[in-house]
């Protein structure tokens, strides 16, 4: 089975059930744009659950903005990702949020 997929499904079904995707076209189908609201609780989830956050690129009105990578936040440790979305929300604009995701125990399968 192709991690890809394996991966995107697990995501699927354990971090973005239940938040809406704002992605209406202007990215790949397989990349998720949420709220800040919605993408607090992926951000939640996806502490709980182990998954490991590479990336998170902000886009405004369906265009690329920024990124914040965890090379950035040596000093916050694992947790550099909530830093780098209230560093974003500080900003006070509506953006839409995704991310690069790596779930390890299904990347170790591969």
């Amino acid at each position: 089975m192709n991690e890809k997929l394996t991966e995107e499904r697990y995501l699927d079904q354990h971090v973005f059930y239940g938040l809406k995707n704002l992605n209406t076209g202007f990215d790949a189908p397989a990349i998720k744009y949420f709220n800040a609201a919605d993408f607090h609780t992926v951000l939640k989830r996806c502490e709980k659950l182990g998954v490991v956050i590479m990336g998170i690129e902000p886009f405004k009105d369906g265009f690329y903005f920024d990124a914040a990578f965890p090379e950035e936040f040596d000093h916050a440790g694992i947790k550099w990702y909530y830093i780098a979305f209230e560093k974003f929300e500080s900003l006070d604009m509506e953006l839409q949020y995704a991310a690069s995701y790596c779930v390890p125990w299904i990347s170790a399968l591969f």
